[in-house]
């Protein structure tokens, strides 16, 4: 078996990049993708841990798009160096999140919330600042009983203190992408928020733009779900992709490789990918 979506505490998990790869060893895993979101910060700590371990670690991240009436995430496989179109797109978001957490510490002190941005970072431990890290703190303030009820009561989208994120176009992030020479699916599906037919459309359209997989075999996606997903990516000519989406403690029902406890992503996912690499 194999997870091809796990976060760290480089982006919006709460593990190290090394206790990721370790947790998908303790799980019998071949291999295992780090697809923090936005950056590719914690992939050469990852890849060290991975070699001696002896599991392959799939270079990877997740980009946020423009898309409505809901969210569209697209997992980049492969992504090699420091320098390409794809990282140059990376670079803009990660500018922008900073933007955003200064604005997110101003909207919640006009909310009488005394919380500072030196305090938000000291909880994220010097890795990127993300809405979890002002969660845990606004836990760790009384403001809160606990984490999910941040993000329902002030940080979700149409909560009082949210700041909406730059996004780029799913074909932007596609073509650059691939001139970076990395393979894109999209990731959890449903949360496109589309019936069938609209979401077929979508698939098609992406797929016309360079789309290589669509993760079928999600964490929290029912048997059902699975196996409408992989249909789907069968009649595209995509592969069907999966993970768990770990955050660790910010997602605890989610664990590496196993989703909610039935998740089982198939090596030849992966197989499927790389055949389509160059």
């Amino acid at each position: 078996m194999i997870d091809l979506h796990c976060h760290s505490a480089c982006s919006d998990g709460s593990e190290t990049p090394e206790h990721v790869v370790e947790l998908a060893a303790a799980a019998g895993l071949s291999a295992v993708a780090l697809t923090d979101h936005d950056t590719l910060e914690g992939l050469g700590r990852a890849e060290r841990r991975a070699g001696v371990l002896g599991i392959e670690l799939v270079r990877g991240c997740e980009v946020s798009c423009l898309f409505q009436p809901g969210t569209m995430h697209l997992l980049c496989y492969f992504v090699e160096g420091d320098e390409g179109p794809l990282q140059s797109q990376l670079e803009r978001l990660r500018t922008d999140r900073g933007t955003r957490n200064e604005r997110l510490v101003a909207r919640l002190n006009e909310l009488d919330i005394p919380i500072t941005l030196d305090r938000v970072a000291a909880a994220a431990g010097g890795t990127t600042v993300g809405r979890p890290h002002f969660a845990a703190v606004l836990v760790e303030m009384g403001v809160v009983d606990n984490f999910q009820s941040a993000f329902d009561t002030l940080l979700a989208k149409g909560g009082p203190a949210y700041i909406p994120k730059a996004f780029i176009d799913a074909p932007t992030t596609i073509a650059a992408a691939s001139r970076s020479g990395a393979l894109v699916s999209l990731a959890h599906p449903h949360s496109l928020g589309l019936e069938p037919a609209a979401l077929e459309s979508v698939v098609g359209e992406l797929r016309d733009a360079g789309l290589a997989g669509i993760e079928a075999f999600y964490g929290r996606y029912s048997p059902e779900d699975r196996a409408g997903l992989s249909a789907l990516a069968g009649r595209f000519d995509l592969v069907a992709t999966g993970g768990s989406d770990f955050h660790g403690s910010f997602k605890p029902d989610l664990q590496v490789g196993l989703g909610t406890g039935d998740l089982a992503v198939p090596d030849e996912a992966l197989i499927g990918l790389r055949a389509r690499l160059g």
